[in-house]
């Protein structure tokens, strides 16, 4: 197995690699293997693949009163990572998040990643759940994905929650960390969202992903602000091409990002998704082409489960 890590730092080459949701509880996991496969024509050297947290609901028994039910819409990292590997020659990189878990239950999965000899990890905070507005840990769990950052680096010392534990075997995990080019929602400006991150780095972080953004200009900004805070770990971009009007409406309002105006006055002239979905391809391309040229050691694409757009951007920018 190879650490990311020493992909980034090994390649002579920019390469590409994806981000996948794993399919619904109860789909058949072919639903995505036919997503992975028309893009691994391009060689990824890894494929994250995301983790979504279990959800609690409130339903109405026959007598008038309520139970509370937790609901488990996907799998977990563990089962997809593994089912991945046996049947792909890539790496697999699982998202690790902090809500709705313990730093137990955290080990737990670590120690079972480990186990499976998968080596690297993106440490996440994730998003509150559907009805709260702000995030909310566990009991005796991580308030901040640096925390869990440091976890993990600790599980590389062999240092694990048990301080009983004598001669610990230490894992050997390569840490990713999530960052946003327009900062983070929560955080007051964009200096101190790139205070946060580095909190990330300094905890033991080897490498930075960036949410997706439209505007190059933000992303070089922000790497030049990254590096004049001391933060000189390797930050791979993130792209998504726009692909319907939906699109258009939810990105700014779920990812806190900006729709550059030019990008805009491209889709007021489209009549359907079909002219968006093209327009998407063209503009997705122009990124990739620019922040090649700059000198990005990789692109790292949203896919949300569909590869078509991205293998076209991939067959032009690569």
């Amino acid at each position: 197995m190879t650490k990311v890590i020493d992909i980034i730092n090994k390649k002579t080459a920019p390469f590409v690699s994806f981000e996948l949701v794993p399919p619904l509880k109860g789909s058949d996991i072919n639903k995505l293997y036919h997503a992975i496969e028309p893009l691994m024509e391009f060689e990824p050297p890894f494929i994250n693949i995301t983790f979504h947290r279990d959800e609690v609901e409130f339903r109405q028994k026959p007598d008038g009163s309520f139970e509370k039910v937790i609901l488990t819409k996907r799998p977990g990292s563990v089962a997809i990572a593994a089912a991945i590997m046996k049947r792909f020659p890539v790496e697999v990189v699982p998202h690790l998040i902090c809500g709705g878990a313990t730093k137990y239950k955290l080990e737990n999965d670590l120690i079972d990643l480990n186990f499976l000899d998968i080596q690297n990890i993106m440490a996440l905070r994730g998003d509150p759940i559907p009805g709260q507005k702000y995030f909310v840990p566990e009991p005796d769990g991580h308030r901040y994905s640096w925390e869990l950052v440091r976890q993990i680096h600790n599980m590389n010392q062999g240092i694990y929650l048990d301080t009983s534990l004598t001669n610990a075997v230490p894992s050997n995990f390569c840490i990713g960390v999530a960052a946003y080019p327009e900062k983070h929602y929560e955080a007051p400006n964009l200096d101190m969202d790139i205070e946060n991150l580095k909190h990330k780095v300094d905890a033991g972080a080897d490498y930075i992903v960036t949410q997706m953004f439209f505007d190059n200009r933000k992303f070089y900004t922000f790497v030049d602000k990254c590096r004049a805070a001391g933060i000189h770990v390797p930050i791979i971009p993130g792209l998504k091409p726009i692909s319907t009007q939906k699109h258009i409406e939810m990105l700014p309002r779920a990812f806190s990002i900006d729709l550059p105006q030019e990008l805009m006055d491209e889709i007021r002239k489209c009549k359907n998704n079909d002219e968006i979905y093209r327009v998407g391809i063209e503009w997705c391309t122009a990124q990739s082409q620019d922040l090649l040229a700059h000198g990005a050691p990789a692109i790292h694409y949203y896919t949300m489960g569909k590869a078509d757009n991205i293998r076209e951007v991939l067959k032009r920018a690569f």
